[in-house]
């Protein structure tokens, strides 16, 4: 009997620009939300239903968080809360899922990408690059079995 692993990874991501939450304009609070927490549920939505489908199948749902989304910061409420959503919806989902299944919510660390230049400005480059984040993460992420269900990880 062979085993299919199917794998998703949810890297829907926008933040706000710098502002305190009362100044963050109402259309800008809007698209935070939309991409980050509803984007990832549509696509959970989605697959699910798919990856249940396959009988003879071990998923694996990654859903990308923050250390932002655990502990918070000034000046990015929305970005916050969007990923805060993201670490809640993931363990929600987690016991909803069958056997065989896991959703995590992944905190990938700081990576100097266009996001982090918007909140750190020049001091960005600081920090690792997105491909030398890559190869640790693609070896988690490869590494993940339905034990780590509900899991709130970091790479």
């Amino acid at each position: 009997m062979r085993v299919w692993i199917c794998c998703s990874v949810n890297n829907a991501g926008t933040i706000n620009k710098n502002n305190k939450l009362w100044e963050v304009p109402e259309e800008e609070f809007d698209e935070v939300m939309d991409t980050n927490v509803k984007g990832t549920a549509n696509v959970l939505r989605h697959f699910i239903p798919l990856m249940i489908e396959m009988k003879k199948a071990e998923g694996i749902i990654v859903n990308m968080s923050s250390g932002w989304g655990r502990s918070g910061a000034a000046l990015v409420a929305p970005y916050c809360a969007s990923k805060w959503a993201i670490e809640g919806l993931s363990k929600s989902v987690a016991k909803e899922v069958g056997q065989g299944m896991a959703v995590v919510a992944l905190n990938p660390g700081v990576i100097n990408t266009d996001m982090l230049s918007s909140c750190f400005g020049s001091s960005a480059s600081l920090y690792q690059s997105p491909q030398s984040w890559a190869l640790k993460a693609a070896t988690l992420i490869l590494n993940l079995t339905p034990a780590d269900n509900g899991a709130s990880l970091t790479v």
